[in-house]
C-alpha cells in the first residue's frame, strides 16, 4: 500500500515535513510512503494551459495516481491553506472528471507554532479535497506549538499525539484497502 506524503510547506525542514516523517515511522508493515518534495516547482495556475499542463504538474498528477492514498500535512497562513499548496491542487483538479483525487482516500494533518495547530487550514483543505472528489477522512491531527512536540528527526515527543497520528495512518490504510481506487 502506497501513501503519497505531501507537505504544504516549502521550507526544507518544516514542522509539517517532519510530521510526515513521523507518520512514515508509524506506517507499519506493508505501508510505503512516497514523499513529494517538488511543490515549489509548480507554476501558477492558468486556464490558458489547463489542457496542456506543464511537466511539473503532470509529474504531480502521476504521483497522486500511483498512490493508493494521500496524506497532506499543512501549515496555516492567515487562517487558510498555503498558496502554493492550493495552487497545486487547483492544477490537479482540472478537469474535474480527470482529477487523480477522484475517489482517492485522503487525510489531512497539520502542525503550527500557533495555539490552534493549523486547524483552520485543515478544515479548508478538507473542503477543497472533497470538492475535488477525494474520499476525505474526518479524522486528522492538529499539533499546536509544534516546535515543542516534533523533534529535528521528525519524531513526535508526546505519546498521545503519536498514537493519534498512528490512528490516522491506520485509518487511511484501511480506507485504501477496503475500497481501492480503480486503476
Amino acid at each position: 500500500m502506497r501513501i503519497l506524503a505531501l507537505s504544504g510547506s516549502l521550507r526544507r525542514d518544516s514542522l509539517n515535513t517532519r510530521l510526515l516523517r513521523a507518520a512514515q515511522e508509524l506506517g507499519g508493515q506493508g505501508v510505503e510512503f512516497l514523499s513529494y518534495e517538488s511543490l515549489a516547482t509548480i507554476p501558477p495556475f492558468t486556464q490558458d494551459l489547463e489542457h496542456r499542463q506543464p511537466a511539473e504538474v503532470h509529474e504531480l498528477r502521476q504521483r497522486i495516481e500511483a498512490a493508493d492514498a494521500v496524506l497532506i500535512a499543512t501549515p496555516e497562513y492567515n487562517g487558510s491553506i498555503p498558496g502554493q499548496l492550493k495552487n497545486a491542487l487547483d492544477w490537479v483538479s482540472r478537469p474535474l472528471a480527470d482529477s487523480p483525487f477522484r475517489g482517492k482516500p485522503a487525510a489531512v494533518i497539520g502542525a503550527s507554532t500557533s495555539t490552534y495547530g493549523a486547524m483552520w487550514a485543515q478544515a479548508e483543505l478538507r473542503k477543497v479535497l472533497g470538492l475535488m472528489g477525494a474520499r476525505v477522512l474526518e479524522s486528522g491531527l492538529a499539533i499546536p506549538h509544534a516546535e515543542e512536540h516534533v523533534d529535528e528527526e521528525g519524531r513526535l515527543l508526546d505519546p498521545d499525539m503519536r498514537d493519534r497520528l498512528a490512528a490516522v495512518v491506520a485509518e487511511l490504510h484501511s480506507a485504501a484497502v477496503v475500497a481501492p481506487v480503480a486503476a
